[in-house]
């Protein structure tokens, strides 16, 4: 069955509406695919006015920024510490914007998405101390 994105059958009152037309196309969505743990992989597709996204699949780096120095490094994703928007997703390596992951300079948080922009950026988390 087909993700659909268009208006609902129902109002937010529980009332009926009635359609005045059928689906299209550009109301289709897609199922969703995670951004996991691994060597990178990745998945372009088609939108409208044939545009192009970058789906990230799997990826092992991650390009981290320093707070202190402003400077861009590249480093690597050693595991997934915490995810917001569920918490089954620390357990099965998913990462997602606002995820906090563990790399090799220390631990820091996505700031970019996987799913559409086809690259993990961060940002470094400064420890207390």
């Amino acid at each position: 069955m087909a993700i659909w994105q268009g208006r609902p059958k129902r109002k937010p009152s529980g009332g009926r509406m009635r359609p005045a037309r059928k689906k299209r196309k550009f109301e289709v969505g897609r199922e969703k695919q995670f951004t996991r743990l691994g060597a990178r992989k990745i998945k372009m597709y088609r939108t409208k006015g044939a545009n192009s996204k970058a789906r990230l699949l799997l990826a092992d780096a991650i390009n981290v920024v320093d707070p202190k120095t402003g400077k861009v490094k590249r480093a690597k994703i050693l595991t997934v510490r915490s995810n917001p928007s569920n918490p089954n997703y620390v357990q099965r390596n998913i990462m997602t914007k606002g995820a906090t992951v563990m790399t090799e300079l220390g631990e820091a948080v996505i700031t970019s998405r996987c799913g559409q922009d086809g690259v993990v950026n961060a940002k470094l988390i400064q420890q207390e101390q």
